[in-house]
């Protein structure tokens, strides 16, 4: 299936990869019928994903039952009315249910929403109004459908709410029944163009209200180089990436490139995310290559992993946010496996990247991917030199890559702020060594400037993070009179370190900063917290930080 796509399936070195990699758009591109469909009619037993619950449950669904599934739920849309352009939102968790909604509303030409169960009425009021959002189907439990019912009333565009049990209220559509007696599925005429919007996400948004990024048809394809070649997947991979449906690493790594790569899915569908569960499933499944953000490894190399037989896992993939040295060196140490790092955002597919031919350096985001044409810029617009810091931008002129989103949805002024004059403005910093590797640094507006110095707070916040007493930290500018800003520590201390919070501990982790860092980015203002602002999806807000200060 890969080969329909790509000029070049296998690449040597960086240079064969920048030389050769072109993607293949065919005209009026839709997933469920190019993909999906596809492998149902050319190989219909092959095994497209394996499910399994935290109850001991197990379903296994060939692309013939994919196929099957996604039709008979384009059909139940269709008879309640859903079709091209219209907005559903899905709020399933971790349910087979969103596989089968997502590639039936693609095959329909309609506008998927990944949504989290984390959202409260008001989240799904805001929501509701700002897409003319037309249907919600959801996990049918008790507190998701008390906040869907209750922003019902304020919702004047929402015309269905589809629950796929067991909790069922009145008011409320019966998901599975209307699956099982629909119609056979007659399929548009004209399902879609590239350019149609195929899926929004809401942002969490570490400030204001969410953003909406809304993807074309084409965006499945931009996710081709995430699965075949970051993921570095096989058509006998078994993958797993650790995140809710609600977000884009979903896509990322859930389903999309996975698929067109011939790989078979794995999905662990859990209430309380537990690290000695994952290890379990990765050896009783014999998963073959991981992705999860950060704090997820951080979880894991605290576990005795020589209790668990992983001898399958071949390759790990880590992304989401910037990764601390510390936790690479443990991981590999542990398990003899390099955490290979990427970046990019909801706005983006893999931006930059360490791919299988490159020695990832640990704590670098890697090279960038020639999917986008990828520069540091100082305020002037003007390129950076190796070890100057920059904005990440993509230059594409007057074609956009594929991969790239179409704009915000409905919001054409801030659009305007970060694409225009043929370049994506992506508000993080970074550097590039001599090599090309890139640097994270943190977003444009957390940079700190302290007498002449630019500071990142990701490097002080890694410095922390290698001290026994810090179990989380986040790292903000405060106003000085004679530095401009200076910087400062928020920091939720480790249990050992609980009743230890005092002024010689201070001393000690500015010392330790020292030590580990260049000694003018310590901490000069240090506050010990028993918990973090974050956002919905868990992100810190190092604004509201700087807000309460």
């Amino acid at each position: 299936m890969i080969h329909k796509f790509l000029n070049k399936t296998t690449f040597t070195s960086q240079e064969d990869f920048i030389q050769n990699f072109r993607i293949n758009v065919p005209d009026n591109f839709n997933f469920g019928y190019d993909i999906v469909d596809a492998w149902a009619e050319k190989d219909p037993n092959k095994l497209a994903m394996l499910w399994t619950n935290d109850k001991g449950e197990e379903r296994r669904f060939t692309f013939a039952d994919m196929k099957r599934y996604t039709d008979q739920t384009a059909s139940y849309f269709q008879q309640l009315g859903i079709g091209k352009g219209d907005k559903v939102m899905l709020i399933l968790k971790r349910r087979a249910e969103f596989w089968f909604s997502t590639v039936a509303l693609t095959k329909l030409g309609a506008v998927v929403i990944p949504a989290t169960h984390l959202l409260t009425k008001k989240d799904i009021v805001y929501r509701c109004n700002a897409a003319d959002i037309k249907m919600i189907v959801c996990a049918g439990e008790d507190i998701i459908l008390d906040h869907i019912l209750q922003a019902r009333p304020e919702c004047p565009t929402l015309k269905h709410i589809s629950s796929i049990g067991p909790a069922l209220p009145e008011g409320v559509e019966d998901f599975q029944t209307g699956m099982r007696n629909a119609a056979p599925f007659v399929r548009p005429a004209e399902a879609n163009t590239n350019d149609d919007t195929m899926i929004i996400y809401f942002t969490s948004g570490t400030s204001g209200h969410p953003k909406m990024v809304a993807h074309d048809f084409t965006y499945p394809l931009g996710l081709i180089c995430v699965a075949h070649f970051w993921h570095n997947l096989k058509p006998n991979s078994l993958h797993l990436t650790i995140a809710d449906t609600g977000w884009g690493k979903a896509a990322w790594g859930k389903i999309y490139g996975q698929w067109i790569s011939g790989a078979t899915v794995f999905v662990y569908d859990h209430e309380k995310f537990t690290p000695a569960d994952i290890l379990q499933k990765i050896q009783d499944y014999k998963i073959t290559s991981l992705c999860a953000p950060p704090t997820i490894f951080r979880f894991l190399i605290h576990e005795d992993l020589t209790r668990f037989d992983l001898s399958a896992l071949e390759y790990c993939t880590i992304a989401g946010e910037a990764l601390n040295p510390a936790v690479f060196d443990t991981f590999k140490e542990l398990t003899g496996i390099s955490l290979m790092e990427g970046f990019g955002q909801t706005e983006t597919t893999l931006t930059i990247g360490n791919m299988p031919w490159t020695t990832p350096k640990p704590g670098s985001m890697g090279l960038p991917n020639p999917q986008y044409d990828v520069d540091l810029i100082d305020a002037d617009g003007r390129s950076v030199e190796a070890g100057e810091q920059g904005q990440i931008v993509v230059r594409f002129g007057t074609k956009k890559p594929v991969g790239l989103f179409q704009g915000y949805y409905r919001d054409p002024e801030r659009t305007a702020e970060v694409l225009h004059d043929g370049v994506y403005y992506t508000g993080d910093v970074a550097w590039k060594d001599e090599d090309g590797y890139y640097w994270f640094v943190g977003r444009a507006d957390d940079v700190i400037k302290s007498s002449g110095y630019r500071i990142g707070p990701f490097e002080v916040e890694s410095a922390l993070m290698t001290h026994p007493a810090v179990l989380e930290c986040a790292i903000t500018g405060v106003p000085d009179e004679v530095r401009g800003q200076v910087v400062k520590a928020t920091i939720i201390l480790t249990k050992e370190y609980k009743e230890k919070a005092s002024p010689e501990l201070i001393k000690e982790l500015q010392d330790h900063v020292k030590r580990i860092t260049a000694p003018y980015k310590y901490p000069r203002v240090i506050e010990f917290v028993d918990e973090l602002p974050k956002t919905i999806s868990g992100k810190i807000r190092r604004t509201e930080i700087r807000k309460k200060d």
